[in-house]
This record gives structure tokens, C-alpha cells and sequence, in this order.
């Protein structure tokens, strides 16, 4: 039990190490006005900060609205996160399907640049939630 335990502490410093490499990777797209890019790379870092969440609470999914709702539901819901936390989640979420799947799509530097400053405080929450420094 300890050994799994142990994996499992290694995949969610894992994937809050992902989360934060999605900082750099934002940082460069936005410097090279590629802002859809940077919509989709925001996301994820968030994501990737949610599936380390999951983890630690032994839950795995691959379907990002399933994640997305768990979290929602148990943290949210449930008093543990703040509910602007919810709202960053779900409007990431939905700008980065838009930037991915919609035709002619352009984002706004001024928000994209917002999305990236909540990227931040989302996966420090997180990570403050995890006790991850």
C-alpha cells in the first residue's frame, strides 16, 4: 500500500511539474503572438493541475468535462477552492475548444494575457491546496 501510495505522490508531482512547464511554454507563444496556441497551452496547464488534484483524491479520468465537473462538485461546491476557481476552469475550457475546433478564431492579446495571469493563480491554488511548493 505505501508503494502505491508512493507512485501516486511521484504522478502528482508530475503533473504539477507539466503544469508548470505550460508557464514557460505560454510565455513563449504569447511572445510570439501565437495566442491560440497560447489559449490551448493555458488550459492545459490547468488541466494538468487537475489531474494531480484527481490523483490525490483517487479519481482518473481522461474526460476533461468529467474532470472539470468532479471539481466543480467536491471543491467548489463543496467550500474547498474559492468559486472564481471554478469560473477560470470552466472559461479556459471553453476558449480553448472554441480556439481548437471553431474556424476563424482570433484571440485578444489583453485576454489572453488575463487567461495567462489565471493559469498562475490557478495551478498555485492548486498546488496550495496540495501543500505542493
Amino acid at each position: 500500500m505505501t508503494e502505491d501510495r508512493n507512485e501516486t505522490n511521484k504522478l502528482i508531482r508530475h503533473r504539477i511539474q507539466e503544469a508548470e512547464e505550460t508557464i514557460e511554454d505560454v510565455k513563449l507563444l504569447i511572445g510570439n503572438d501565437r495566442l491560440r496556441a497560447a489559449v490551448n497551452r493555458i488550459y492545459y496547464g490547468m488541466f494538468y493541475s487537475l489531474l494531480a488534484l484527481g490523483l490525490a483524491h483517487d479519481f482518473e479520468t481522461s474526460k476533461h468535462p468529467q474532470l472539470i465537473g468532479w471539481f466543480n462538485k467536491n471543491f467548489i461546491h463543496g467550500k474547498k477552492i474559492e468559486p472564481e476557481y471554478g469560473k477560470m476552469i470552466n472559461k479556459a475550457y471553453n476558449r480553448r475548444t472554441k480556439g481548437d475546433y471553431d474556424v476563424y478564431v482570433d484571440f485578444d492579446r489583453d485576454i489572453v494575457i488575463e487567461m495567462f495571469d489565471e493559469m498562475k493563480d490557478f495551478i498555485n491554488r492548486i498546488k496550495k491546496y496540495l501543500e505542493i511548493d
